[in-house]
């Protein structure tokens, strides 16, 4: 039974990611006499023998230790110092023991590999920083990894992707507690918008595609410089002077996808491009990107990406732009 249901316990160690510590400290622990109810009560948890070395030359010390994770309703853990290294024994024990009697746990970008080593994800979903997600999901096969999304809610378990994103999910868990106005009061100190658009897709970069086989090279080649032409596998395979089936077949064993899954990323890499750097108007880079109506090129940005062509351009327009 859970004693202080109000104690947010954030945890800090030798190579403390700062700024998500930091994220955690602003949001739960900083005072908040724009409120007229009791907020949360703070405590700095140290994993190892204080002082503890920071990023960035800081000390970090703390009068708490993990013994103290047995008052705490919930318990922040920053991006681990070393995905390759195991967790002390001492923290994954102090953590299922905490979820066992119903503390809540958050994860920021790679604190998600302490919960999983602790064995406390199996059979969940969770998310974190788009570069560990494959990593994640091989090394943990019985969690579900979910690439895209800025956070996933399990309910008593709540992982987060990239640093920033870490706020979303403290904002998150905020509104759960106190409800959207007083989160939004939060997000408003913070000067950010209390839930943004998109997952992390928009933030990926777009994937470099492996290296064809000779004899399709120079038909893929010709497809890039023609995105906006109707790219039918009938047209590529005529190019490629092959049968429709036996285009299909060496292109998947290049490719490892379909031709019409590889014309599509084509189509939206070059689209964001174009959003990037480029002024042209909506119209004109749906038809260079090959689509016949802003309808059908606004759902497939979208499904691609995460977010509107608007709201990628209103994020990223000045990328490149120089």
């Amino acid at each position: 039974m859970l004693t202080h249901p109000n104690v947010v316990a954030i945890l800090a160690y030798d190579g403390l990611c700062t700024f998500e510590f930091g994220i955690a400290v602003e949001i739960f622990g900083l005072p908040r006499p724009e409120f007229n109810f009791p907020w949360y009560e703070h405590r700095i948890v140290a994993v190892d023998a204080y002082p503890m070395q920071a990023s960035g030359g800081i000390q970090v010390a703390s009068r708490f230790g993990l013994e103290s994770l047995s008052e705490a309703h919930t318990i922040i853990i920053p991006g681990w110092r070393n995905r390759d290294e195991t967790p002390p024994q001492a923290l994954l024990d102090a953590l299922n023991d905490a979820y066992q009697r119903g503390a809540r746990l958050l994860s920021i970008c790679s604190g998600v590999f302490v919960l999983a080593a602790a064995g406390l994800l199996d059979g969940k979903s969770a998310t974190t920083h788009w570069r560990y997600t494959d990593e994640l999901a091989e090394r943990y096969p019985g969690i579900t990894v979910d690439p895209n999304v800025l956070y996933v809610d399990s309910g008593q378990i709540i992982t987060s992707a990239g640093s920033a994103a870490g706020i979303d999910a403290c904002l998150h868990l905020v509104s759960r507690d106190y409800g959207m106005h007083v989160a939004n009061i939060v997000a408003r100190r913070l000067v950010m918008a209390p839930q943004r658009s998109g997952g992390q897709t928009q933030f990926i970069p777009s994937p470099v595609a492996q290296k064809p086989r000779d004899e399709i090279a120079s038909v893929l080649e010709w497809a890039l410089q023609h995105l906006d032409s109707d790219l039918s596998v009938k047209q590529l395979a005529d190019k490629a002077l092959m049968s429709e089936r036996t285009f299909l077949r060496r292109f998947r064993e290049a490719m490892g996808i379909t031709p019409k899954t590889w014309v599509l990323q084509a189509r939206m890499n070059l689209a964001r491009d174009l959003l990037e750097s480029n002024h042209l108007h909506s119209e004109q880079i749906m038809a260079r990107c090959g689509f016949n109506s802003m309808e059908s090129f606004r759902a497939a940005f979208r499904k691609a990406v995460g977010i509107s062509p608007s709201s990628y351009r209103n994020q990223f327009g000045k990328i490149g732009a120089e």
